[in-house]
């Protein structure tokens, strides 16, 4: 993790807010609200969730999307579920809304959880945002910054690896990918302790509330 330091703690720059994911962020990235504990010190505050989600993240992100949903609207169970919430907008005929989540809720996040964990956890994440108007802090926006490089740096040796051929091209893009997978497996725990610990802690402030509820 200390590699995130070498990148820019500084607010998401206009570009860095175009497209589905940068508008997906772009809309935290001005509050001033702050999560309780910060991205790096989520492995701290909730070392057993962090190792859990690691783990087996599509059970991580399954009971994480419950826990903000019922945090959201106490005692709705799966009813207002949908498809990463509909935070990243759909594909053709794959659209939030429209995939039986109503049906068959449960499913449809298990699916959602192996299929595309990145994108559950930050669901689940930027509901809590946008229900206590929390913003992006200087690991979140070093994170996007760290994440948009690895990209990038995956993209073009995967294209170099096709267009060039030389000894130990191969071993090169692998260990490149193996540490993007790292990386982003390692942030997705974080993510997810941090918005499991902000749930908690603001249960344990109006506890009668969510237990009358559930």
């Amino acid at each position: 993790m200390s590699c995130l330091f070498c990148f820019s703690s500084d607010k998401l720059s206009p570009e860095e807010r175009k497209g589905k994911y940068g508008d997906a962020w772009g809309q935290y990235a001005d509050n001033e609200n702050e999560f309780k504990v910060k991205l790096c010190g989520a492995p701290c505050a909730e070392p057993c969730c962090w190792m859990g989600s690691m783990i087996c993240m599509p059970c991580a992100q399954y009971k994480l999307r419950h826990m903000a949903l019922n945090h959201a609207e106490p005692g709705s169970g799966w009813s207002n579920y949908q498809c990463c919430q509909g935070m990243f907008g759909g594909c053709c005929c794959l659209q939030p809304g429209n995939m039986g989540e109503d049906s068959c809720p449960q499913c449809c996040m298990c699916l959602e959880g192996c299929l595309c964990p990145g994108m559950a956890v930050s669901a689940s994440q930027g509901m809590i945002m946008q229900q206590y108007n929390l913003g992006l802090d200087e690991d979140d926006v070093r994170i996007i910054r760290c994440n948009n490089c690895l990209q990038w740096l995956a993209c073009i040796a995967s294209i170099l690896n096709i267009c060039i051929d030389f000894d130990g091209d191969d071993a090169c893009v692998t260990i490149i990918n193996a540490v993007a997978d790292i990386v982003f497996c390692c942030v997705s725990g974080c993510m997810t302790a941090r918005t499991y610990h902000e749930i908690k802690e603001r249960e344990a402030l109006a506890p009668e509330k969510y237990r009358m509820e559930r």
